[in-house]
């Protein structure tokens, strides 16, 4: 991964232009329809009471839908919810649900181990969880992660895709025999890491005609791949451009870029069996394709997360 995964989720380097408005609506939106909770201070201390289960979420569209989709799953159980949307980095909402003021979490789980310990190279992602638990304050969990990834990819435009007859189930290594005819965008800092074009290299065997430097993920990359100024480059696999530009994404078999699947972290005397069956089970149907395609319609079709939640809960059986 790239510079996001060594940093918080919560400040995300890969913003999506359109988001980086939206979040603070959203927010706004969220709070409104689950209980009114936007005029609170979401930093505001003191243990959840009553039986009352407080789901926060990260300053950004992705993690208040998630948080979303996690309450009302609780909801539907039965269990009582506030939300505290839109909070800030994960220094502060580590704190808070170490102290029980924030029950549940959307996170991801190469992120979060990032933060408890920068030098695990878990490899695979039952051995990230594992040392995600052995890190952990005492106090929390984390539940069954899902299938879902939001993280670095090596994605194609739809020109380069027909070209070489690539397809979503092709792989990063297909790409070895044509990568001397192709120009590569990312961050800066893609060219200089490892995740990236040092590990394509070392990983993959890629060597690519040329580099260009754009932003991590965001507004230049996608127009820079939507315009075949570059023909391959770093997206983030949940973004919603790619379906709407039918970018393909290339599997990552030997995962350079390890893993950041969704997962629930959890003030463990806070949720009972019920609840954490719940978000289990919400963490078992949620895989990337359909986070992608709920991100595009809170993020490109405007439309509110708290019903783009509801509306997949109840559509995979869970609400």
């Amino acid at each position: 991964m790239t510079s996001k995964t060594k940093s918080t989720r919560s400040s995300k380097s890969h913003f999506w232009a359109a988001a980086v408005a939206l979040a603070a609506t959203s927010a706004l939106v969220a709070g409104c329809s689950s209980g009114g909770t936007s005029g609170k201070d979401p930093l505001a201390e003191g243990r959840a009471s009553g039986g009352m289960v407080v789901v926060g979420s990260n300053n950004f569209a992705e993690s208040i839908l998630i948080a979303d989709i996690y309450g009302e799953a609780l909801k539907a159980k039965g269990i009582k919810v506030e939300y505290k949307p839109n909070i800030g980095s994960r220094e502060t909402t580590y704190g808070l649900l170490k102290n029980g003021s924030i029950t549940v979490l959307p996170e991801y789980n190469g992120a979060l181990l990032a933060y408890l310990d920068s030098k695990a190279a878990p490899k695979t992602v039952e051995e990230t969880t594992a040392a995600i638990d052995a890190k952990l304050d005492s106090g929390l969990t984390v539940l069954e992660p899902a299938p879902a990834q939001d993280k670095d990819s090596v994605t194609v435009n739809a020109e380069t895709a027909k070209k070489y007859g690539l397809t979503e189930k092709s792989s990063i290594a297909d790409l070895k025999d044509v990568a001397k005819d192709l120009v590569i965008g990312g961050s800066p800092e893609f060219q200089a890491r490892h995740q990236g074009l040092k590990g394509l290299k070392s990983e993959y065997g890629l060597e690519f005609k040329s580099f260009k430097a754009l932003d991590a993920g965001g507004p230049l990359t996608q127009a820079a791949l939507k315009k075949n100024t570059v023909q391959v480059a770093d997206v983030f696999t949940t973004d919603p451009t790619i379906a709407k530009e039918k970018f393909v994404v290339l599997q990552d078999p030997k995962n350079l870029f390890g893993f950041e699947n969704v997962q629930p972290l959890v003030y463990k005397s806070g949720l009972d069996q019920k609840g954490v069956d719940a978000l289990n089970a919400v963490s078992a149907k949620l895989d990337t394709a359909t986070l992608r395609d709920l991100d595009t319609q809170v993020q490109s079709q405007n439309k509110d997360p708290l019903d783009v939640a509801r509306a997949w809960l109840k559509s995979a059986g869970l609400g």
